[in-house]
C-alpha cells in the first residue's frame, strides 16, 4: 500500500493539471530504506509530448546525485496520462526499473465517468503490474525543491 499526505498528493495532481497536454512526470524522494514518500521533486517532460514521458538525462543524473548525498531513495515515480485511464502503457512497464518504488499515474482524462482525474498506484516488478491501495493521510510538506 502506498501512503501519501494529501499535501503530497495535492503537489503531484497540480503537476498534472499545470502540464496538460502534455504528460508530466517527477520522483517523490525519500529516506533509504524508510518507504517514506517525503521530498516532492517535478521533473521537465523533456518529450514534451501528451502520449509519452521521458526524464532529461542530466536531469535525472543530477536527480540520483542529489538523493544519494542526501541518503535517499525514490520512493514515488510518477507521471500523468492526458487522454487514457491511471493504467501503466507497456511503455510505462518496458521502462520502469526501480523495483523498490510506488508507480503513481495521475490521468487527466475523465475516463471512468467518476470525474477528470485517476490517482492510481502500481508496484512494477520484472513486467509485472500490481496495483495497489492509496492512503492519503493528513500532512505537509515543503514545497517544490530542485534535484
Amino acid at each position: 500500500m502506498l501512503t501519501i499526505t494529501q499535501a503530497l498528493h495535492d503537489q503531484i495532481v497540480a503537476h498534472a493539471r499545470a502540464d496538460h497536454p502534455d504528460e508530466a512526470c517527477g520522483v517523490v524522494a525519500g529516506p533509504a530504506g524508510s518507504g517514506r514518500a517525503e521530498r516532492f521533486i517535478p521533473m521537465l517532460n523533456a518529450a514534451r509530448s501528451p502520449t509519452f514521458y521521458e526524464f532529461d538525462s542530466a536531469d535525472l543524473l543530477k536527480l540520483y546525485r542529489a538523493m544519494d548525498d542526501r541518503d535517499e531513495e525514490p520512493v514515488i515515480i510518477y507521471h500523468s496520462h492526458t487522454a487514457t485511464e491511471a493504467y501503466p502503457s507497456r511503455t510505462d512497464i518496458t521502462y520502469a526499473n526501480e523495483p523498490g518504488a510506488h508507480y503513481v499515474l495521475v490521468s487527466t482524462a475523465d475516463t471512468d465517468d467518476a470525474g477528470p482525474f485517476q490517482f492510481r498506484s502500481y508496484r512494477i516488478v520484472d513486467g509485472e503490474v500490481s496495483e495497489e491501495d492509496v492512503e492519503i493521510v493528513p500532512g505537509q510538506v515543503p514545497g517544490p525543491q530542485s534535484a
